[in-house]
């Protein structure tokens, strides 16, 4: 048995444990719609001392002898992450026993982790399951053609990493992707951007991937979005939808950013929404 322990959550039968994967640098003058000065201050209001310093977090849910894995993390591409081996290791999890890995959206630091230094697959009994749209956008010649430096590199991780499942790949365009977890479409970030809604005993948590980056500014200010979206303004009314639905219905929340902690609950008071974690180990 691990002698560590990793924030987790019991949702009816699933087990959700989130697992570190490190982090990764962000500078806040890539947030649009606020000034970097009140960026900051509300970075170091909310205790945050290295401003630019975003977390990355993936998930392994355990249920009735099936262990999946939500995303997966950076692996140390642009020096970003690297961890998560380790930590599953440290979690009682062997790469062997993930038999399905749900992805969110495939820039780096959610699919980068998923194939090896080498370029081999790291799971390698998993069944790999993504949104179609998103596998059909990092395929798409066009949409690389139009990439800037940067992005070209996403496109190529990405297609390393289809290329690498691609036996083991299956794409969904909404509804249930396996007994208990229904994907639910959360675009703007990235073209099939998708979240992960588990529900088992009348329970439920909602993986929301990357809503927020900066948690502690962009839960407070929906409006602000991040370079890394693909469609910034689709991103942020996304974001206030979801931010209103999960309020409202007092509804667990996992996010790859949300920090070390991993679970919380989004309160709405006085027409603004505030960030509560859940503390439970």
């Amino acid at each position: 048995m691990s002698t560590f322990t990793f924030p987790s959550q019991q949702v009816g039968d699933f087990t959700i444990t989130a697992i570190s994967d490190g982090y990764l640098t962000a500078s806040l003058d890539f947030l649009s719609n606020i000034d970097p000065s009140d960026a900051s201050r509300m970075q170091s209001d909310a205790g945050q001392k290295e401003p630019s310093a975003v977390h990355i977090n993936c998930y392994v849910v355990r249920e009735a002898g099936r262990t999946i894995l939500i995303d997966g993390g950076a692996g140390g591409i642009k020096h970003w992450g690297g961890r998560l081996k380790t930590n599953l290791s440290l979690a009682g999890v062997e790469p062997s026993e993930i038999d399905t890995i749900l992805l969110t959206h495939a820039h780096p630091d959610h699919v980068g982790g998923l194939v090896d230094t080498a370029g081999q697959i790291a799971f390698p009994n998993a069944e790999l399951v993504a949104h179609q749209r998103e596998v059909e956008f990092w395929q798409d010649d066009g949409n690389l053609s139009h990439a800037n430096e940067r992005s070209r590199g996403n496109f190529l991780i990405a297609r390393q990493v289809f290329d690498g499942y691609r036996n083991k790949l299956r794409t969904f365009d909404e509804g249930e992707v396996l007994p208990g977890i229904r994907a639910m479409s959360l675009p703007g970030h990235t073209a099939g951007h998708s979240g992960y809604l588990l529900e088992s005993h009348d329970q439920g948590l909602l993986v929301w991937g990357d809503i927020v980056h900066f948690p502690h500014i962009q839960i407070e200010r929906p409006d602000v979005s991040i370079a890394f979206d693909q469609d910034p303004s689709l991103a942020a009314t996304t974001r206030s939808r979801l931010l209103d639905l999960v309020s409202s219905e007092g509804l667990l929340i996992a996010g790859m950013h949300l920090g070390e902690l991993g679970f919380a609950r989004i309160k709405r008071t006085s027409g603004s929404y505030g960030l509560l974690y859940e503390n439970e180990a």
